[in-house]
């Protein structure tokens, strides 16, 4: 059963990008969010938040897995980029959806996930500069900040609300009608309809 949301976390990693998108995963009480690293070693955010994996990359579960996120952050070196290039491959053709942003899009781009589908990214020029094998100038949508498309969610780092707004649609988590109120919220905060009076005016006067 695909009942397991796995986050990828690593030392400097860009933890505001997808705390959004988690927090409304685990609204529910249906999901399971597991952090995942390169080990089971403990990393620091770059907000400082330590953290200790859950599992590593190798024991990422396939039979479970639902979801798989990347953050961007300081992780995306040579070192690093081959094993979660390999694993986000293996995610996406297990048939779970892979979500990446800011940087974490270039794993995409070096596993060839975005080589066919509509996807965006801080700037397509960063893309064929950091990934000189990437194929897919011709899908980047510049328009957008965040888009999902093919089993596969990318986001501008500007793009975090976008981020949370295409993983909830991709959970298919609330109503249509409540993700429009929601991203209506978070992005332009305004209130749903079903709020009135005191909790309007807080929200309006803030």
């Amino acid at each position: 059963m695909r009942d397991t949301v796995y986050v990828l976390v690593f030392e400097g990693f860009a933890d505001w990008q997808v705390a959004l998108a988690l927090s409304e995963i685990r609204r529910p009480g249906d999901w399971e969010v597991y952090t995942v690293g390169f080990s089971r070693e403990s990393v620091t955010s770059l907000s400082g938040l330590r953290v200790a994996p859950d599992c590593s990359l190798d024991e990422l579960d396939l039979d479970a897995v639902a979801l798989l996120i990347l953050p961007g952050g300081h992780v995306w070196l040579p070192a690093n980029s081959e094993q979660i290039t390999r694993t986000a491959r293996r995610v996406h053709d297990a048939g779970a959806p892979v979500a990446a942003i800011d940087d974490g899009v270039l794993v995409l781009a070096r596993a060839g996930l975005i080589d066919h589908c509509r996807h965006t990214a801080n700037w397509a020029a960063h893309l064929g500069r950091e990934v000189p094998a990437y194929k897919g100038h011709e899908q980047y949508d510049a328009n957008v900040l965040a888009v999902s498309d093919g089993g596969v969610i990318t986001a501008s780092h500007l793009g975090s609300v976008e981020f949370a707004r295409e993983i909830i649609h991709t959970l298919d988590l609330y109503s249509a009608s409540d993700r429009h109120h929601w991203y209506r919220l978070f992005k332009h905060a305004i209130p749903p309809p079903w709020f009135a009076g005191e909790p309007t005016e807080i929200i309006r006067a803030a």
